[in-house]
């Protein structure tokens, strides 16, 4: 009766198992960071617009900045995880702040980064 009670104890530990692969290297992607850099067109100054750009930043966990340029647009750069940062490219081709009005919107190419080089999204000025 006790060497039933020992494998059965023995067995136990055994039926533990690690996780698939496949999930530990979609964990990887998803903490994977990206930068792009981005200038946007239109009514884009004077409306608010860099900072509800940092708000929806914040919101969405990016890390970055935004200017005004001399040319009346609006430039910066995030990092952050790639569906946040296609979240953020989204927000400001199409959304952008209450009072503004976006032309158009240019992406640089979404480039990996080890580590991000920003520790929070702010206004340039």
């Amino acid at each position: 009766m006790s060497s039933k009670m020992n494998k059965s104890k023995s067995a136990a530990p055994k039926k533990v198992e690690s996780a698939p692969k496949t999930i530990e290297k979609t964990a990887e992607s998803k903490k994977q960071i990206f930068s792009c850099q981005f200038e946007v067109f239109g009514v884009v100054q004077g409306v608010y617009f860099r900072k509800h750009t940092q708000k929806q930043a914040q919101q969405l966990g990016l890390t970055g900045w935004c200017m005004n340029t001399s040319r009346g647009t609006v430039q910066g750069m995030m990092e952050g995880p790639l569906e946040q940062v296609n979240d953020m490219k989204t927000w400001l081709k199409y959304k952008g702040s209450p009072r503004s009005s976006i032309e158009k919107a240019v992406f640089s190419e979404n480039e990996p980064l080890p580590i991000h080089n920003f520790k929070m999204f702010s206004i340039r000025r």
